[in-house]
Order: C-alpha cells, then structure tokens, then sequence
C-alpha cells in the first residue's frame, strides 16, 4: 500500500466515524454518544475510535496538538477552531472539504455539518490544525 492511499484512508476513517456521530446531542462536558457531546469531546471520540489518535479533552489543548495550517492548506480531516465565548480556540471541529465542517455547536443542538462561509463562522475563525501527517 503507497503511502498516498494509506493517509487517503486515515482521513476516510476519521470523516466516517464523525458523519456516524451526527444527530447525538450537545452537552457541555458531555463525551458519550448516550449522554451526549461538546466539540471537543466530539473531536476526541472521532480520532480515538477512528485511528487511535488520543487528543486532549479541550478545545485549548487539541489547539496545540499537530502542525498549525493556514486556512488555504486546509485538507480533509484537519481541526478547524473558533472563537466562540470570547476567547481565542474556544469551539473545534473537522474540516470535511468544499469550506464545510462537523461539529458539535451548542446546548439545544446536535452534532452537525456546517458551512464555514456563513458569517458567524467566518468573523469567529480562530486557525487550523493537521493532526493526520502527510497525505
């Protein structure tokens, strides 16, 4: 197997096991599919059970962990941050392609996919991450 299909299919497993986990509801400080999600335990679930990558719980840590990216290298798979509550890194989710992401947005919601050229999510990108090597 080249290296190319190798990384082709890491990110594969990690864009399918989030779309898995759309519909499971927010909760702040949540991380189980019966209790529900946030962003960065959403994140964390996906890269654990997909390829076995541990991430830290928060959105501040998974924003240290990789190699930083600018928005136009963005590749599938990669870590999108936000900031949501008045602080820099405060929401992450999973770039999937074509300016769209997954992510778990706030109480009252449910893990979704959403475009990042709506303007909320544009006037509050924070940066990017790759935490999947080389493909």
């Amino acid at each position: 197997m080249s290296f190319v299909e190798r990384y082709t299919n890491v990110t594969q497993d990690v864009i399918l096991e989030g779309l898995k986990l759309v519909g499971v509801r927010y909760k702040m400080g949540g991380n189980s599919v019966e209790n529900g999600l946030d962003c960065s335990s959403f994140v964390q679930m996906v890269f654990k059970e997909s390829i076995g990558a541990y991430l830290p719980r928060t959105a501040r840590e998974q924003s240290q962990v990789g190699e930083q990216i600018d928005a136009s290298q963005l590749q599938p798979g990669d870590l999108v941050f936000f900031n949501t509550m008045r602080r820099t890194f405060s929401h992450v989710g999973i770039y999937l392609g074509d300016n769209h992401f997954m992510h778990a947005p706030r109480a009252g919601s449910e893990v979704r996919v959403e475009n990042m050229n709506n303007s909320y999510w544009q006037s509050r990108f924070n940066g990017a991450r790759r935490i999947i090597e080389a493909r």
